[in-house]
């Protein structure tokens, strides 16, 4: 009899932590365009200090022997690296061949960096068309816009722009190109904002793994939330 009680209050306790683990609200922090030995790193240094981590799409051609110790310390500090294609050229315009040879370049040199391939994707300039879907082996993601990139949006405003949309599942699409200081200083409040809105900051592998989501190459979808369909 004692022995059935206990059997059936782990069975409560283990049905609860699934509960809980489901409602979770989870967000996941993306960065395009690295790496770099400037910005890349200065946004490493915000994740470190807020005990975060974050996913980077990157793009192949900067991926160097400057730039490899970069990426080692974004493992290390249990970050994932995706795919943004080798040159980070309109892939809508080309033919099966070379989006294969953008895409299978950047993978290659991801595994040798990181030790795994990627399993997503972010297509430049957020052109995707159905040649492109068919071609590459990985999940496309997309993510919430907040004009990051553009410079004469400051700080505070991209702070807003995420804050104000953000939701349980979200992809945040922001960039950490050469220079884009006022991404690293807007990190400084979104970070603490979204901890505080009870929102836990995950990987975009782990955002699919911690809501039970099971995405399927080729599926023409462009996930910017991970409810998507």
């Amino acid at each position: 009899m004692k022995k059935f009680l206990l059997m059936a209050v782990v069975a409560v306790a283990c049905a609860m932590t699934a509960w809980a683990a489901d409602g979770d609200k989870l967000v996941a922090l993306t960065f395009d365009d690295g790496p770099n030995t400037t910005t890349t790193v200065e946004v490493l240094d915000v994740l470190k200090e807020n005990g975060v981590v974050a996913t980077f799409f990157l793009c192949g051609k900067e991926i160097d022997a400057s730039t490899r110790p970069v990426l080692k310390r974004a493992v290390a500090q249990g970050c994932e690296l995706e795919n943004h294609s080798r040159s980070h050229s309109h892939m809508g315009e080309m033919a099966a061949d070379k989006i294969g040879m953008e895409v299978n370049f950047t993978s290659h040199v991801i595994k040798q960096v990181s030790g795994r391939m990627p399993q997503f994707f972010r297509a430049p300039y957020m052109e995707a068309n159905d040649l492109m879907h068919q071609t590459i082996d990985l999940t496309f993601v997309g993510g919430i816009n907040v004009k990051d990139w553009e410079a004469t949006v400051s700080a505070a405003d991209r702070s807003r722009n995420l804050l104000s949309q953000v939701k349980d599942g979200d992809i945040v699409l922001l960039h950490d190109f050469e220079g884009n200081s006022a991404t690293v200083e807007a990190l400084k409040t979104i970070i603490p904002e979204l901890k505080k809105q009870g929102y836990t900051l995950v990987t975009v592998s782990e955002l699919f793994k911690q809501k039970g989501v099971s995405p399927v190459p080729h599926s023409k979808i462009t996930y910017n939330n991970v409810y998507d369909k």
